[in-house]
Formats: C-alpha cells, structure tokens, sequence
C-alpha cells in the first residue's frame, strides 16, 4: 500500500528588517533631494560637540565672530569654486587669481597713484578677466578644466611674482578704503566685520542666480549632461564661459576682503586658498561630478571646517591633527557624495 507524503511546511525566510532598511532608504533620498541637510546636521552635531568638550570658551560670541572672520576668504573663494564645479569641472587657480587682484589693487593705488575707487575697481576687473581667459580655455579650445586651470595658477601667480617684485606693501601704507572690509560694527554685543556681513550677502545673491534665474537653470542643466543641454537648445560654450567670469569677478571681490583681513597687500597670502576651497566645496555636499549641491552649502562647509579648526585649537590639539582631521572630513563628504548619488543611478 503506498501512502501519500505530506510535503513539509515551507519555512520563511529570517526577516530582513524592512524597517532599518526603508529609514535608512529615506534618508539616502532626503539626502539626495535636499542637499543642505548633510552639511547643516555636521554643522550643528559639531558645533554642540565643542560646546560641551571645549565648554564656553568655544560657545563665546567672541569666539564664534572669529571662526566666521576666519572662514570669509575661504567662503567667498568657495563661492566661485561651486559654480565651477556645479558644472562638472574645477578651478585650481581661485586662489592665484584672488591674490593677482589684491597685489593690482594695492600697487595702483599705493605706486602708480590711482584713485582708490579705480584701483578698487580694476582690481575686481582683473580677476574677471584671468576666469574669463579659464573659460576660453575650457570652452574654446577644448582643454579640460583641471588642466587649464593648473596651468594658469602657475600663470598668474608668476605675474603676481612679477608685478609685486615679491614686495609686501605695509599695512599703514594700505589706503583706508582697502583695508575698509577688515573693519568691525557691534552686533549682538560682538564685533563683525564689513566683510563677514559682505560674504553672507555674497552667498544670498548666488543662491538667488542659481535657484531663480535662467542662468543658474542652464548652469545645472550643463553640470547634470552636457550633450543633454545642448540638444535641448542651451548654449552650453557660452554659459560656461560666463560661469568662470563670474568665478572670477567674485575672486576678485574676495581680494579685496583678503587686504581687509591681513591688512596689508602679499603675493604670499592665500597659499593655500584652492585647497581651502574646494574642501568647503565638497564638504558642503556640492558634487563633484557636477548637477547637484548648493551655493548656501559651501557656506556650511566653510563653517564646518573653522568650527572643527576652532574647537581642535582650543581643546589644545596639536596642528597636525587638525589639518589630519579635515582631510578625513573631505573623504567622508566625497565617500558620503557617491552614496547618496545611488539613488539618481
């Protein structure tokens, strides 16, 4: 007699914790949609971290005026470096080009006899015009940004070399109106400088290019696919050869704040301005494959960096350590960076 075999009972599967995953699923996306939200949780996780380590040294509005003094340059030359890299490319020479229009600034008006106002404005103007010759570079004649961009540092840094003779102009030969961003009003019972209240104004201006105009549509849009833009009707070669003016022109500005924060005109300040820049860049969450990111988050990274140099200094840690820890930051925003574009893929 044969009997019928009763098929065992299928097992499930151990469960795989939907939830954990679909949290962590939503953040990825929150993250990707929003990309001030990195940088501003780093921020204030950091910021309260040295509150409670440091204690009210760190929390001290004096202290909190001197991080943001300290990070103005950084921040306005990170400005010109997320427009650039919005589009997908780099400028390693920001900094070359910020010091090049301090030292013409300082020498029209201290040794040629310039009025201030003109040597102001020329100054401005030439940084304009050494981003403009980076984007004919790039747009022109087809070179990639990194290395044009590395061939005009060494470029303007030689005629800056040139121009100055290596000659530092003092600061009580430095005219008022130069050196006027270093000066400070009283808010809040703290002294701020022109320049810090200068550089938010900065960002606020670009983040309105960039989120409200036309322009700042297009920028994405080469930055995201560039064969796309131009298939859909966008002059891609003149929208980025407008982006490295404009790069230029604020680096420009950013040497006329450089003379107010030293106080006095070097061609050796601002070494290492381009690196500075683009760690706030990327730290700040803008991609460095270009589409995605926020002016307002290199803000954030600016801050970052001086709240973490700042909190480091004051807990006595040794120098070394504090550039140590943010080349760590910069790998965990780049690492952070090809998570969170998972979720484009």
């Amino acid at each position: 007699m044969v009997h019928d075999t009763v098929p065992p009972p299928a097992v499930d599967p151990p469960p795989t914790r939907p939830q954990a995953r679909g949290a962590l699923a939503r953040g990825q996306a929150a993250l990707h949609t929003k990309p001030l939200l990195g940088p501003l949780i780093v921020l204030l996780l950091a910021s309260l971290f040295f509150s409670v380590w440091v204690g009210s040294r760190f929390s001290d509005p004096l202290n909190i005026s001197l991080i943001v003094q300290q990070v103005q340059i950084i921040g306005m030359v990170g400005i010109a470096q997320t427009l650039i890299v919005l589009t997908a490319g780099i400028d390693l020479s920001v900094g070359a080009i910020t010091v090049l229009g301090s030292v013409v600034m300082g020498k029209l008006a201290v040794d040629h006899g310039l009025p201030v106002p003109l040597a102001l404005l020329l100054g401005v103007l030439i940084g304009g015009v050494c981003g403009g010759l980076n984007g004919v570079l790039v747009t022109r004649f087809r070179i990639p940004p990194f290395i044009a961009t590395l061939g005009t540092l060494s470029v303007f840094s030689a005629l800056t070399l040139f121009y100055s003779r290596s000659e530092t102009i003092r600061a009580q030969d430095v005219p008022s109106l130069l050196s006027w961003p270093g000066r400070s009003i009283n808010v809040l019972g703290t002294d701020v400088t022109y320049s810090s209240l200068m550089m938010i104004g900065c960002f606020a201006a670009v983040a309105y290019l960039l989120r409200g105009t036309a322009w700042g549509a297009h920028l994405h849009a080469v930055g995201d696919n560039r064969e796309g833009a131009r298939l859909s009707g966008i002059r891609t070669g003149r929208v980025l050869l407008s982006v490295y003016a404009v790069a230029g022109l604020i680096c420009g500005l950013a040497a006329w704040f450089l003379i107010g924060r030293i106080g006095s005109v070097s061609p050796q300040a601002g070494e290492n301005l381009n690196l500075q820049s683009i760690t706030a860049v990327v730290i700040g969450g803008t991609s460095l494959f270009g589409g995605r990111g926020h002016v307002l988050g290199t803000l954030l990274g600016s801050l970052i960096v001086g709240v973490f140099s700042s909190g480091l200094a004051l807990s006595g840690v040794d120098a070394l350590w504090q550039v140590f820890t943010v080349g760590v930051l910069v790998i965990v925003a780049v690492a952070a960076d090809q998570w969170i574009r998972k979720v484009a893929a």
